[in-house]
């Protein structure tokens, strides 16, 4: 096994070679291009937060107004080692192109790990399913989302579900898996605390004692939830919109191939009922996989339904994972079949509900893996082959992965002419602040991004940050600070007719 995880490190550090620039992996100021969308919110604020002071709670950013790190997607987990080594980080470093690459050689050394739970040991099948795992489009096609890129974390859920199930004395590992995924992102840990849940839940099914694992899994709970206290996750609100169900799973998603290198030809985009975009949605299993299940079910049907009444508990986590992300508005292809009106306000805390699908896939895939790995020779064969397949068929997922991360986009601003003044300045107020910003002026947001971008170079406390959420709703104060003087030391910068300008 050992084997194994080595040679599926090196599979997925060769993927993270081939993927991403030197410089994506390792970023730092005075460079000649920028960060976009998401990616450059993430980078914001990792820069800010290793650039501010210890403050309490750990997570609060000083320089950003004490918003929370978690709020901005920032990853918690990577940003604190990264705080912590400050000193010997260069300048404008961030962790965001670190985190890509380590999820690639952690994905498939996970999924492995996570088969070697159910007792195999052999080489071919554990590298088979490290190769598969890390073709599944949904983990590939997240690029633009650097937390929830973190699936690696899913296939060690499995692996401790599968060593717990069996009698493991592995609790203590496979609670601070939960704290651990939480700070990562809070939608992976709901989908780790379900797989953590299937345990009890199995025990309970098989009529094995499950006490003791019901305990576990609340320990697990009480620990995700003390971070939460501790570390300021709770009270969080958004924009007071009602999302949930607007980024669902389609029903027909898991089939749907876009960007199959086999079947994905007439296909040109997600499939979506909601005017969405379908893009949360997207959960294409894969041809390989179908190709697995499929030949499952024509060649040992009995043996998929023993292992489905084996693991129960994990098949109901599954079911209840794919209702959350089906959502109360249930699309089948472009049609909206029904839609159960505005949910209860926690599933709001979780809009883009189509990601829950995530480990369901995982699990489907390891599933097939073990019972294939278990037919003698044919099944181990059947097994390389569904992984090459898998492989082949993430193709173009992985070239738009490619293309995404070498996408080197020029500053539209003179940044050679801003760097010295906002290395020099004290603070530096943007206006207009993103709260005064409407959601529909695209424009305007894109240029705070790029500015805030820009400034993150050389950290001085800033008024405004773009983030996913908030302890207290921002108000729009800029009639305030119009108002009201420069100050000494104070850089204000104003978006005016698609330019900034320096208010002296």
């Amino acid at each position: 096994m050992r084997i194994a995880l080595i040679l599926a490190a090196i599979w997925g550090a060769g993927m993270a070679f081939w993927l991403f620039p030197a410089d994506f992996l390792w970023p730092g100021a005075g460079g000649g291009w920028r960060p976009v969308g998401d990616a450059a919110q993430h980078a914001v604020a990792q820069r800010y937060f290793i650039a501010s002071a210890w403050v309490w709670p750990p997570l609060n950013v000083a320089m950003l107004g004490g918003l929370n790190l978690a709020f901005a997607d920032g990853i918690p987990l990577l940003a604190l080692a990264l705080k912590a080594l400050a000193p010997l980080l260069p300048s404008g470093f961030h962790g965001i192109g670190l985190w890509y690459a380590l999820v690639w050689v952690l994905t498939p050394v996970c999924a492995a790990w996570a088969m070697a739970g159910a007792g195999e040991r052999r080489l071919l099948p554990l590298l088979a399913v490290a190769v598969a795992a890390a073709s599944m489009p949904a983990f590939i096609m997240r690029f633009g989302h650097a937390a929830l890129c973190g699936h690696f974390l899913l296939w060690l859920g499995l692996g401790f579900y599968l060593r717990l199930v069996a009698g493991g004395r592995v609790w203590p590992g496979a609670i601070l898996l939960q704290g651990a995924t939480l700070l990562v992102h809070p939608y992976l840990a709901v989908m780790n605390l379900a797989l953590l849940a299937a345990v009890p839940a199995t025990l309970l099914l098989r009529r094995a004692p499950w006490l003791g694992a019901a305990l576990g899994a609340a320990a697990g709970l009480a620990l995700v939830g003390g971070i939460m206290t501790v570390l300021g996750y709770l009270g969080a609100v958004g924009d007071g919109q009602r999302w949930y169900g607007a980024f669902a799973l389609n029903l027909l998603s898991p089939i749907w191939p876009f960007r199959s290198w086999f079947l994905g030809g007439g296909f040109a985009a997600e499939v979506d009922a909601t005017g969405h975009g379908g893009w949360e949605g997207y959960n294409w299993l894969g041809f390989g996989l179908w190709l697995g299940l499929a030949a499952l079910l024509l060649w040992r049907p009995v043996a998929v339904l023993g292992g489905l009444r084996r693991h129960g508990g994990l098949v109901l986590a599954c079911l209840g994972l794919s209702l959350l992300a089906v959502s109360f508005r249930v699309g089948l292809g472009p049609a909206l079949l029904f839609d159960l009106g505005e949910a209860p306000g926690l599933f709001e805390q979780f809009r883009a509900s189509g990601r829950f699908f995530w480990p369901v896939g995982a699990a489907a895939l390891l599933g097939v893996a073990v019972l294939l790995a278990r037919q003698g020779r044919a099944g181990i064969l059947l097994l390389v082959v569904l992984a090459a397949v898998q492989c082949l068929d993430a193709a173009p997922a992985r070239q738009a992965l490619h293309d995404w991360a070498g996408a080197q986009h020029p500053w539209r601003i003179d940044a050679a002419r801003l760097r010295p003044l906002l290395a020099a300045a004290e603070r530096v107020t943007l206006l207009p602040s993103w709260p005064c910003t409407a959601a529909e002026d695209h424009a305007t947001r894109e240029a705070l991004l790029e500015m805030l971008a820009l400034a993150s170079e050389t950290p001085r406390p800033i008024n405004t940050m773009y983030a996913a959420r908030w302890r207290e709703a921002p108000r729009c104060t800029d009639a305030a600070t119009r108002a009201t003087a420069v100050a000494p030391g104070e850089l204000r910068l104003d978006y005016v007719a698609g330019a900034w300008r320096v208010i002296r």
